[in-house]
């Protein structure tokens, strides 16, 4: 079907027949999918559902892969008018940008910073993201919200912090805590869980009944956990421990853990894990911009270790974050040991969906093209040179895969974006409000960066003078003195 549009695909029940369906035992041509009540009621060879299904008409999708939506195992969804404030930053932004920025949301822009970072996501090839939990003072609902009207399944962590001076105290925490997982249950698309920032943020007995409350729930908690050099020191100086190990000292670390980062694993942390059965969120593009190092995701795999991907709020493109997960195991280790395989295109696929759900506590849900799991699922257009010839699609769509070959995002078996915009709601009316409100949340957070902008620096390099024209600390002057900015060394 050459003339493909949105009302195509937009009936409550379909009988879809693409080119290639991405089944859990790799890619089928001449298969098809029925989508009724927001599952896979039917998936097999098409003439076989035809026949099954003899009221649908079937649609035919040629030139199309239809493919399980993405998983973002790690996101911050009231962090984006800020994503573009990461660039050049050292490690531990979180209090210069992110807490700042956080607390100057009110509820309009938390709202709309969430809807935007879901659409982004949506426009990534995200049909279900993890959010770790705001800072923003206002009802977690209002994330829930934005999510639901995005069209995005969301893990909603709700912050249980109680250990500094501006915490709860745990009793209230954990009502809280109870509260939040009580609140979404059999919600459609918003699924609940817990987050502490980092291991220090609570007590230790919060550590322990947020990960009972969840275990019991079927949820995660979801903890920033060895990510900077940093905060593996400060635990080491405060408990004797390193964060992953006082995790598992006080009885916090098992399934229902999602560890965010990981990135500074010893052999006996990695050990842990596999023991524990905790999950963690691999984030390359967030070790690239502003970290220490790679989690060691290919070890992770040999051993039998859930992971997901993660994009820690860094960009909202699937196709490019399986990519960075692939090449940055090459870099960091493969190149090292002579592996050049780095777990082939599959294991990147796999984590970027399956393995990602299974991490969030919602592998019998989402993930998988199968019968009884969600309609979460792409339809990506593989007619375009990237794709042809074609000799190994899971490696070709995780080397040349890309965004703009996205047709359409199901999330629960509707369509919810379709090229790249949503056929329901107005989403460039929404990029607008964000640009509008973005700056002004930005100036009233006085976000501290410590690297320029490129225009200044492009100005600092060609200044004489000291190396890089000018001061070793701070920002130069073009950014220090643009609203909302301060110098770090104030």
């Amino acid at each position: 079907m050459t003339d493909l549009t949105p009302d195509h695909v937009s009936a409550d029940t379909l009988l879809l027949v693409p080119d290639v369906t991405l089944t859990p035992d790799g890619p089928q041509e001449g298969y098809g999918v029925v989508v009724a009540h927001g599952t896979f009621v039917g998936v097999g060879p098409a003439e076989r559902l035809a026949r099954t299904h003899p009221q649908l008409t079937p649609v035919r999708l040629p030139g199309h892969v239809l493919m399980p939506g993405f998983i973002d195992a790690h996101h911050h969804l009231t962090q984006s008018f800020g994503a573009a404030l990461a660039f050049g930053e050292p490690s531990e932004i979180f209090r210069r940008v992110w807490v700042p920025l956080e607390a100057a949301l009110d509820e309009e822009s938390a709202f709309v910073a969430t809807k935007l970072a879901a659409l982004e996501s949506l426009r990534g090839g995200f049909t279900t993201v993890a959010d770790a939990g705001t800072r923003a003072s206002v009802d977690v609902d209002v994330v829930a919200s934005a999510a639901r009207e995005a069209g995005i399944r969301c893990v909603l962590g709700l912050v249980c912090n109680d250990a500094d001076d501006e915490g709860d105290a745990a009793g209230a925490v954990l009502a809280k805590a109870e509260k939040h997982l009580a609140r979404y249950d059999g919600d459609a698309l918003i699924h609940p869980s817990l987050a502490v920032s980092v291991p220090e943020a609570a007590t230790p007995g919060t550590l322990r009944d947020t990960a009972r409350l969840a275990a019991a729930a079927q949820a995660v908690v979801q903890i920033h956990v060895n990510e900077h050099l940093a905060g593996v020191e400060r635990s080491l100086v405060r408990f004797g421990l390193r964060p992953l190990e006082y995790l598992h000292h006080v009885g916090a670390l098992g399934p229902q853990l999602v560890a965010a980062h990981a990135t500074l694993l010893t052999p006996a942390e990695v050990g842990l894990l596999a023991d524990t059965g905790a999950a963690v969120s691999y984030n390359p593009v967030a070790s690239a911009w502003k970290g220490n190092a790679v989690a060691p995701a290919t070890t992770l795999a040999a051993r039998g270790i859930r992971f997901g991907l993660g994009t820690d709020g860094t960009r909202g493109d699937a196709f490019r974050l399986v990519e960075a997960a692939e090449f940055a195991q090459r870099l960091m280790y493969g190149l090292a040991t002579g592996d050049s395989s780095c777990g082939a295109g599959w294991t990147w696929l796999e984590h970027g969906a399956a393995g990602g759900a299974d991490a969030l506590g919602l592998g019998t849900r989402t993930g998988r093209i199968a019968e009884g799991a969600a309609a979460d699922f792409l339809l990506v257009d593989v007619t375009g040179p990237e794709m042809h010839p074609s000799w190994d699609l899971p490696w070709e769509l995780v080397r040349r895969g890309n965004r703009d070959q996205i047709t359409a995002v199901f999330v629960a078996g509707r369509l919810r974006l379709w090229r790249g915009w949503p056929p329901d709601w107005d989403g460039p009316a929404l990029v607008r409000r964000a640009a509008e409100l973005g700056p002004e949340v930005v100036r009233r957070a006085s976000v501290v960066r410590a690297h320029p902008t490129s225009e200044a620096a492009r100005t600092r390099a060609a200044a004489p003078g000291p190396p890089g024209g000018a001061p070793v600390r701070g920002v130069p002057r073009v950014a220090a003195d643009a609203p909302g900015f301060r110098s770090a060394a104030r």
